[in-house]
């Protein structure tokens, strides 16, 4: 009997559903093992049945659930609690789902704000913010995790095609998936030297210093150049599998953006990172805008609207 799988995305723009996709040989193996038995990117399943005749919103009963993307209106509620219903293991798939992803910097305006500034900008025709047929959004955008209980944190922007393969994978065998707990640092094999002493962060404009010519293990570390790299308050992942190992943004030489989210399930990516540039012998305050470091993990209440400064007239 094959295991059955159903997959779900909510805020999302679809990039994990096509890193399954992207599994390739693993997958047709897979398929002998799996069902899916609801996946939106590959099967026309409707939630309220093929013509809508349905009351209830309905998902087919699943060993294993699959759920991409964060939580952002009612309707995203409603999905992931029939979701948590159905299915006997829940895997939050992506940095949307574990960490809020890029939809959550949202929070950083707060939601009704930030739609506001979409849709009534400064044109001809002023363009009112939707409100009719559409789910009325939430105050902010949420991971997964805060809403329902999850079984499995798989992040990734996107997630890893072979690590997503290997979770299935032992899943269905019985047993713990292997999820990586490192940092990306730990996987960098990029020569460490010590303290950069650059004094300031320095931006991307500036080319980073290597040999084109030789190994990656002789580029020195892109964070002691100077460079705002994220490896060591990201988490591991990104270069995971036999034929992938080095991070994928070293190996293009360009420094980790912190795509897999926080190395500890509660970490503050923004804080660890002011401590990496303190003990790297760089000036932190030389960091134009802090709250950009959250901007895979901005869930959990760590990006939030900050209150108005009062202007000198008031």
């Amino acid at each position: 009997m094959r295991v059955r799988i159903a997959e779900e995305w909510l805020h999302s723009c679809s990039g994990c559903e096509i890193a399954i996709l992207n599994m390739g040989e693993p997958l047709l193996e897979l398929l002998n093992k799996i069902e899916f038995v609801h996946i939106p990117l590959l099967l026309d399943h409707k939630y309220y049945g093929q013509r809508g005749q349905k009351k209830d919103l309905e998902i087919p009963k699943a060993e294993i659930g699959i759920v991409s993307g964060g939580v952002a209106n009612e309707e995203h509620v409603q999905v992931l609690d029939v979701m948590r219903e159905k299915c006997k293991i829940l895997i939050a798939l992506g940095t949307c789902a574990t960490h809020g992803g890029l939809p959550a910097l949202i929070n950083e305006w707060g939601m009704k704000e930030g739609i506001e500034a979409c849709y009534k900008t400064i044109t001809t025709e002023p363009c009112r913010v939707p409100d009719e047929v559409v789910p009325p959004p939430l105050d902010r955008v949420y991971a997964v995790d805060e809403k329902v209980e999850v079984d499995c944190m798989l992040p990734g922007c996107p997630p890893n095609s072979i690590l997503i393969a290997e979770v299935i994978t032992s899943l269905i065998n019985g047993k713990d998936p292997v999820i990586p707990e490192k940092s990306v640092c730990d996987t960098c094999p990029t020569r460490r030297v010590g303290k950069g002493g650059v004094g300031a962060v320095l931006r991307f404009l500036q080319n980073v210093q290597y040999d084109p010519e030789r190994p990656i293990e002789e580029m020195r570390c892109l964070l002691e150049q100077g460079f705002m790299c994220m490896g060591p308050v990201t988490a591991a992942g990104c270069a995971a599998g036999a034929d992938q190992k080095v991070p994928p943004c070293i190996k293009a030489r360009v420094p980790c953006r912190g795509c897999f989210g926080p190395v500890r399930r509660d970490g503050n990516q923004m804080l660890d990172m002011m401590n990496a540039l303190a003990s790297n012998g760089i000036d932190w305050k030389s960091v134009v805008d802090r709250r950009s470091l959250l901007r895979f993990s901005g869930a959990h209440g760590l990006l939030r609207k900050l209150p108005r400064r009062k202007t000198r007239e008031e």
